[in-house]
């Protein structure tokens, strides 16, 4: 499998299987179904619902054999509600437990933004906590004792735009190993890849395949003729496409899905080789089409604003 390397060594999976939105009865089922057919990267959250049912999954495959500990990757991800350090390490010690693993490969701080404890999704502006309050840095300097305890492997961001990350080095001299955004052929973010790339964070994307609201609003990318014709031509799928791409531009990938021949469909992308030019093609697609708008925390009234969270 394609892998990206981190600083001390450590390997990261160029593909791997999404949970969110994955429904806890659904879950279990989908993480042994790709751990069988070659999978070594799990993405979770808290947020997600689902990290117990994942975490049963994974101590059955551990138990009878199907995978080892050391040959895969987990990564979760630190919710808005826990951003003050007294909450950061409480917060890793319920994943673990949830995942019945005593480390985590990668967490994240999944959202620049702050909520009160207990909230999930504001519904009303004095239910989110302003950046004064609890400063990304100092959330950021509470994850980096996390890797010093031992409790995560490699920590990083999620949804962090170019100044967001720079501010986290100023502040503490210390870079995000990895941020995960989203980045498909209609949501390019080259700016951002590139910028990552220069800075040696491993950049991961999420809805690869543009997601379930993309869908919503009648746009595929999977029917896209420039992906179909390429599809057509390699005798593969239009996902398969699509997700080779990412990766030949040196981006992870974390298709979500609960069925079987999906999930074998996603892991065949690795035997795709896409030449200069269909990757020339792909890059013409860019229509800087974001679908995760963060609008939950840019209520109004609210102390972030689309601007400063996108830097638009």
């Amino acid at each position: 499998m394609k892998t990206f390397i981190f600083k001390n060594g450590d390997i990261m999976p160029a593909l791997g299987l999404g949970t969110w939105r994955s429904q806890p009865e659904e879950v279990y089922d989908a993480v042994l179904e790709s751990l069988r057919a070659g999978y070594r990267h799990i993405d979770c959250a808290h947020m997600y619902k689902n990290e117990r049912e994942v975490g049963q999954a994974l101590d059955y495959a551990f138990r009878y054999g199907i995978v080892k500990r050391d040959e895969i990757f987990v990564t979760s991800k630190l919710w808005n509600s826990d951003h003050s350090p007294t909450r950061v390490e409480m917060a890793i010690n319920r994943t673990l437990a949830n995942l019945q693993l005593k480390y985590l490969d990668l967490y994240l701080i999944h959202w620049p933004v702050a909520v009160r404890e207990g909230i999930d999704f504001p519904t009303q502006a004095e239910e989110l906590v302003p950046i004064s309050e609890i400063p990304l840095a100092t959330t950021w300097s509470a994850m980096i004792e996390l890797r010093e305890k031992s409790l995560t492997r490699h920590i990083g961001v999620a949804n962090f735009n170019i100044n967001k990350i720079n501010d986290l080095q100023e502040a503490t001299k210390i870079l995000p190993e990895v941020n995960q955004v989203e980045i498909h052929p209609y949501f390019q973010q080259n700016e951002l890849v590139d910028f990552c790339h220069k800075k040696g964070i491993i950049i991961t994307a999420y809805s690869p395949l543009g997601g379930k609201r993309m869908a919503d609003k009648g746009i595929s990318i999977q029917e896209d003729t420039t992906i179909t014709t390429i599809a057509a031509r390699h005798k593969v799928t239009p996902t398969q496409v699509i997700l080779a791409w990412n990766i030949q531009r040196g981006v992870v990938v974390i298709p979500k899905s609960v069925n079987k021949s999906r999930i074998i469909e996603n892991f065949g992308t690795l035997k795709l080789k896409l030449s200069k030019e269909e990757i020339s093609q792909i890059a013409q697609l860019d229509r800087n089409l974001r679908v995760t708008q963060g609008e939950y925390w840019t209520l109004r009234g609210s102390p972030y604003t689309q601007q400063w969270l996108w830097e638009k």
